[in-house]
């Protein structure tokens, strides 16, 4: 089950990343190709209405920060100060990892139910209570739309409470992995994708090799 909540995490983020590239691309190539003076050419793109772009890619760019900050916890890709943890005796350096886990679960879990409240005063109840055919109370109202793309926003709001549940969820999940194993999850920011074994030289080796075979070079340089 973990392996394809994983995926789903990675293919998320991967499509969000791949698809604001491209839209800011076409932007980006529409703008500077509707100033050409090319008749015909010229009105057709201008006619064409790019104004979304720049909205949508700010929505999905905060998407895939949300969804971005659960995978650095999982991958352990977060940057964290630990000089005086690691000083400590083993039994209070355990307690110390702990409590700072147990921070962020906590400070996740408030996160994501104060924007569950957030998303669903701001128009998801109304969305709710007409999908299900209930009687709409006189308070609950639909709920504003973005300028642009006029969605409701409480869709793009809900990026909030999934990615800070999401987040909660990995800091139980490294938090257990740590009380059972004492294994932080660690990324190596020096590793490639698809290059399994790095041969590594050493350089005072190297230069010393390097002076031997410069005056070799040398002396036959001269015999000749």
């Amino acid at each position: 089950m973990m392996k394809y909540l994983d995926h789903l995490e990675e293919w998320i983020i991967t499509f969000l990343i791949g698809a604001a590239t491209l839209v800011i691309f076409a932007a980006v190539l529409h703008r500077y190709s509707a100033g050409l003076p090319i008749p015909g050419l010229q009105d057709w793109l201008i006619g064409l209405n790019m104004g979304w772009a720049q909205e949508l890619c700010i929505y999905m760019f905060v998407w895939m920060a949300k969804f971005g900050a659960a995978y650095g916890v999982r991958t352990g890709i977060h940057v964290g100060v630990d000089v005086l943890v690691t000083r400590l005796p083993e039994t209070w350096r355990v307690k110390c990892v702990l409590l700072g886990i147990f921070g962020g679960v906590l400070f996740t879990g408030i996160i994501g139910t104060l924007g569950t409240l957030f998303v669903w005063e701001n128009g998801m109840h109304y969305a709710v209570f007409t999908k299900l055919g209930m009687v709409i109370p006189e308070d609950i109202y639909q709920g504003p739309t973005t300028p642009d793309l006029e969605w409701p926003t409480w869709i793009v709001y809900s990026a909030i409470p999934l990615g800070s549940y999401l987040m909660s969820f990995r800091f139980l999940q490294v938090g257990w992995t740590f009380f059972r194993t004492g294994e932080l999850p660690h990324h190596d920011h020096g590793h490639v994708d698809g290059i399994d074994e790095v041969v590594a030289v050493d350089s005072t080796e190297a230069i010393e090799e390097y002076e031997e075979h410069k005056f070799d070079d040398a002396g036959r340089g001269g015999v000749k």
